[in-house]
């Protein structure tokens, strides 16, 4: 995605630290829901950009090209959030939602709350292949040095906190999630592992 948004040195610690900033001079963004409409300050969607920074397309690949860039709009494949003051968050990417049995599952949302838990340092959301619903919510977790964290107890700690469709069905304590070499986590590793390890 081309850069376009920044904070300054002047905003709250929050602003620099919790969102990317503000839209920079001669850019326009967007936040849109799947029907392409522009939702009110404070609602999450889809991140587009307009602007000199756009490119014009993918080299030598129409088909990308057209599937990223309309209008002179690039759909930048973030879920964002921009509040009434104009400071945009990144809370997730379109294509880790999770769509269960109609209902839209945004995995950041269930991962902060998990982060909440007093036994958990390190968490994950993400879907899995359900024939029923299409897909079901799948977490793996990493416990704090020296504790006792179980599957029962992440689920016993979600109920009645968070909507029912949103408690992972599946849950999975590692000592570890994968990540690429740049620290991002591997979400289609740990799916396939998941699907790997409820077949046998």
């Amino acid at each position: 995605m081309p850069v376009s948004f920044q904070s300054l040195v002047d905003d709250t610690t929050k602003q620099r630290c919790k969102t990317v900033g503000r839209v920079h001079p001669h850019l326009e963004v967007k936040v849109v829901d799947e029907a392409g409409n522009i939702v009110p300050a404070g609602k999450q969607g889809a991140l587009c950009t307009r602007g000199y920074s756009v490119m014009k397309g993918y080299w030598n690949d129409p088909d990308r090209t057209r599937d990223s860039i309309k209008d002179g709009w690039m759909f930048t494949g973030d879920l964002a959030v921009i509040d009434a003051e104009g400071y945009c968050s990144i809370t997730g990417r379109v294509k880790d939602m999770i769509i269960r049995g109609g209902e839209n599952i945004y995995p950041g949302e269930i991962e902060e709350f998990l982060f909440t838990h007093p036994m958990v340092s390190e968490v994950q959301v993400f879907g899995m292949p359900d024939e029923k619903l299409g897909e079901e919510v799948c977490a793996w977790a990493v416990a704090k040095p020296r504790v006792q964290l179980s599957a029962d107890g992440l689920k016993s700690f979600c109920t009645g906190q968070i909507a029912l469709f949103k408690i992972p069905r599946h849950i999975r304590i590692v000592d570890t999630v994968p990540m690429t070499i740049t620290g991002k986590p591997q979400k289609f590793v740990m799916r396939d592992q998941m699907v790997a390890l409820l077949a046998t």
